[in-house]
């Protein structure tokens, strides 16, 4: 009964909310559009707050078992207070209750965090929690992170979490990423929910710091990274204050020579905007080359006639259109050490945005580079690819306005992710050879550079996405989407090569969460 009463409150704000949209988006469903009716409905309703309390009834409902392991490392847990309170008295008898041995730390200069050094027994060999007063565990938290200690070798293992407010209700649910280093270091979702494997040195060696818990995950997750636990564990009465944007990034001159890639039909309105911004981006030592197929528009013609063939490079491309065929064969003309693929319908805003991708391109651990794009209206298109959105892929917090909160502002931070799209995107030349490309044969329109980005990763080098470099994309404007049969069978047949290679419907991307909905783009709890 409950959970017919929360799907009712879920519906009935979202047609008081947004009554245009949930009235488009039902129509879509009975008319059997079923893909696109669950997208929308999923973000439309996840946005309520009833949202994750269906989540947490049915997960209730279900519930779930853990292993008790009889020679458990002991946990302990150091409660972070400002003073001396029944807040922290409450805290810690929860965590007794737990089995969890705790010390309030309200002091760490005046000798808190030695007084408790003092006290652990470090021969049992102890995992350290840090905690905030005010939180609490979930039921089964300690037993879940033993489990978790028996079965990895990470010295960080770090959970999900959630708020919990005076009267028990809890809410903004925050499913986090598996370990991702450089989302980390602007954004540390670690501590506070989360346990580290440390000695007595290393305990010492944080003491007498304000910020000695953050300082504390950070030595502890050093080169090895985190586990994560994907479970919802700790329940917060305070989150931090979230990040508002990274600051700028260092380049480093002079930077190699780089290719801009452009593939182009008609629409010179589109490509002469595109070009203007590659001229005026700042950028020494760049080559460009457009190659264009069949155009057969008398003012494109003559647009790329007139082009002064020392600054761009023209190239004939005939034959249907086949995007990976066309940029494998600039890059096989090309003499940039970066290559940047681009699309014709994409305007520059900031001059540095190529710099600024090619810098974070010629890192060791990094293979294709995003950038973010936002549509004309201001609202993000790409923010980096999800993998298993649809059961295919999707780009991740579409829609979301650069300045809004989003999901914990993953859409403004620097990360790792699983894919970004080659709308534009900046690879190193020789590593783009070494995966062989753009796949002409199984994707020669749609998901290559997925499936480039995949091979990519599996080579150690990791897409990542950089919300420093923000372009406008006029979002496939020049060739139109694929709503005529031989599109959208052509489409049917990528989708399944996507699927049955890279197993798209079945997998968890890593960087997503398998509580977080699979039919939304923004990143909202699976209802």
């Amino acid at each position: 009964m409950i959970k017919i009463w929360l799907i009712m409150l879920l519906h009935l704000g979202a047609l008081r909310r947004a009554p245009l949209v949930y009235m488009t988006v039902l129509k879509l469903r009975m008319l059997g559009k079923r893909v696109r009716a669950a997208r929308q409905f999923g973000a439309l309703l996840a946005q309520s707050p009833y949202a994750y309390r269906l989540w947490i009834h049915h997960k209730n409902a279900n519930g779930h078992t853990c292993t008790l392991y009889n020679d458990a490392r002991p946990i302990i847990a150091f409660v972070v207070a400002e003073r001396l309170g029944p807040v922290v008295i409450m805290t810690l008898e929860h965590l007794r209750s737990e089995r969890v041995e705790a010390f309030a730390i309200v002091d760490p200069l005046g000798g808190d965090i030695e007084a408790a050094v003092e006290a652990i027994d470090w021969n049992t060999h102890p995992w350290i929690m840090t905690i905030n007063a005010g939180d609490r565990l979930a039921p089964g938290a300690v037993v879940a992170y033993q489990q978790a200690i028996a079965e990895t070798d990470c010295t960080v293992i770090y959970a999900d979490d959630d708020c919990v407010d005076a009267h028990g209700c809890r809410y903004a649910p925050h499913f986090k990423p598996d370990w991702n280093p450089e989302l980390f270091g602007y954004y540390d979702y670690l501590t506070g929910a989360c346990i580290i494997k440390a000695d007595r040195r290393e305990v010492e060696a944080v003491a007498n710091t304000v910020d000695w818990a953050s300082r504390l995950v950070a030595r502890a997750v050093g080169g090895d990274g985190a586990h994560h636990l994907r479970a919802m564990l700790h329940h917060r009465a305070l989150r931090p204050l979230l990040p508002t944007s990274p600051k700028p990034l260092r380049i480093d001159d002079p930077l190699p020579r780089i290719t801009v890639a452009i593939a182009t039909r008609n629409r010179h309105d589109l490509l002469r905007k595109c070009l203007e911004g590659v001229a005026n981006t700042h950028y020494t030592n760049l080559e460009v080359i457009v190659v264009d197929n069949d155009s057969d528009d008398p003012e494109t013609l003559d647009y790329l006639a007139a082009q002064d063939p020392a600054r761009i490079q023209i190239i004939r491309h005939a034959g249907p259109f086949n995007f990976s065929r066309i940029n494998n064969r600039a890059v096989a003309m090309s003499s940039g050490e970066l290559i940047c693929l681009l699309n014709n319908d994409i305007e520059v805003l900031d001059p540095k945005w190529l710099a600024i991708m090619a810098t974070q391109a010629l890192r060791d651990d990094v293979g294709a580079v995003g950038a973010q794009l936002l549509y004309p209206d201001g609202r993000i298109q790409h923010a980096g690819v999800a993998i298993g959105i649809g059961d295919a892929t999707g780009h991740a917090h579409r829609f979301v306005r650069p300045e809004a909160e989003g999901y914990f502002r993953r859409h403004a931070l620097p990360q790792f992710v699983s894919a970004v799209t080659a709308a534009c995107l900046v690879v190193r030349r020789d590593r783009f050879l070494a995966v062989g490309g753009l796949d002409e044969v199984n994707f020669p329109v749609a998901f290559n550079d997925v499936d480039l980005c995949l091979r990519l990763n599996a080579r150690g080098w990791q897409s990542f996405y950089e919300p420093r470099a923000v372009l406008i994309h006029h979002e496939s404007v020049s060739r139109g989407h694929d709503r005529d049969p031989v599109g959208a069978a052509r489409f049917a047949g990528e989708l399944a090569a996507l699927q049955r290679i890279w197993h798209t419907d079945k997998i968890v991307d890593p960087y997503h969460h398998p509580q977080l909905s699979r039919a939304a783009e923004q990143f909202v709890v699976a209802i």
